[in-house]
């Protein structure tokens, strides 16, 4: 007997929800409301991002929630050239429409003609750019080119602050040259290298010279340092107005001063330490403690540099480009006998 089979029965259980079409919509309208205010407040707080990976911006004194910011720009160590974390700094404070004010720390014995000219350049620039109030802060040491970088305060009064144990001044230019050439003849070593011409292998240490060949080259490099002297002069009278020809060419001695000797000098306006400077370019911005908010520029680190406090290979790595850079003739604003020694931290 045929028995007619019915297919089975599907029951789906719905659990309904209390709130109903209305609930869903609810939900999304206030999804839809809560993204809107993220996106609001990423604009209204996006000065307080970090917007370049080269830089990282801290909170340093005042006002942690005032908008108005007084940027402290640091060059220290060595002035090279290129790229360096001064340029990084000046970079970010040029695109951060916030910064109201520089205090530019100085804790440099000074570096190359072309590196300390570049952040004075770039750093003068922005000041003219945006007419912003400079202040200077020296540190330990702020000796030819960074004196030189000090000089980019817009000739305003009463904005270069020395510690009283700050060395400053050494405004003067060098070219340093090593004859080794009776060393190594010592070693039955011979330069051989093939130029073409005489002039090119101008403060070579391995080449012998005649008399008159090493006293040519002599006067030639003599006239590229009092050229370059001449400009440091220009420099430090455009940003001490107050100091006329006579007062330069006076201090102009590649003399190193202690902070009394360079104030007495006219070469700084007061003993003071960096928060001393700060209040004077908070004075200069039209701004207040309550209303303005210090902050610093750091280098960014690595989780292995976090974890261990710093670079574990940077102390002796060195690297081809970086000898050839050391090793290469050019001319100083720096006051040291050793360039090649000099740390550099630009």
């Amino acid at each position: 007997m045929d028995i007619d089979r019915q297919p089975p029965t599907r029951v789906i259980l719905e659990h309904a929800s209390p709130w109903g079409r209305w609930g869903t919509r609810i939900a999304w309208s206030v999804a839809g409301l809560s993204m809107l205010a993220a996106i609001g407040s990423a604009g209204a707080f996006a000065q307080y991002f970090q917007r370049d990976a080269r830089v990282v911006e801290k909170w340093h004194s005042l006002s942690k929630s005032a908008s108005a910011k007084v940027a402290i720009m640091s060059v220290t160590g060595a002035i090279m050239g290129g790229d360096g974390f001064a340029r990084a700094q000046l970079d970010r404070i040029a695109d951060d429409d916030a910064v109201k004010a520089i205090v530019v720390r100085v804790d440099s014995p000074g570096g190359t003609v072309s590196g300390s000219d570049e952040i004075h350049h770039r750093l003068s620039k922005l000041v003219r750019d945006r007419d912003l109030p400079v202040v200077v802060s020296m540190g330990g040491i702020a000796a030819s080119g960074g004196y030189y970088v000090a000089m980019a305060n817009g000739g305003r009064e009463d904005v270069i602050f020395a510690e009283p144990a700050t060395l400053t001044g050494s405004i003067g230019v060098i070219i340093p040259h090593f004859d080794l050439s009776q060393f190594v003849k010592k070693f039955d070593v011979k330069d051989d290298s093939i130029a073409s011409g005489p002039l090119k292998e101008m403060l070579s240490p391995t080449k012998e010279r005649s008399p008159e060949l090493a006293e040519r080259e002599r006067k030639i490099l003599q006239s590229l340092v009092d050229d370059m002297f001449v400009r440091f002069k220009e420099i430090v009278r455009g940003g001490r107005p107050k100091l006329d020809a006579a007062a330069v060419d006076s201090a102009a001695t590649g003399q190193i001063f202690t902070a009394n000797q360079a104030l007495e000098a006219g070469l700084v306006d007061r003993i003071g330490f960096l928060e001393d400077a700060v209040a004077r370019a908070v004075e200069l911005a039209d701004l207040t403690p309550e209303t303005a908010r210090v902050v610093k520029y750091s280098k960014p680190k690595g989780l292995l540099e976090e974890a261990l406090g710093g670079d574990p290979g940077a102390a002796g790595r060195v690297s081809l480009e970086t000898f050839a850079e050391l090793t290469t003739p050019r001319a100083w604003y720096l006051c040291s006998w050793w360039p090649a020694l000099v740390a550099t931290g630009r």
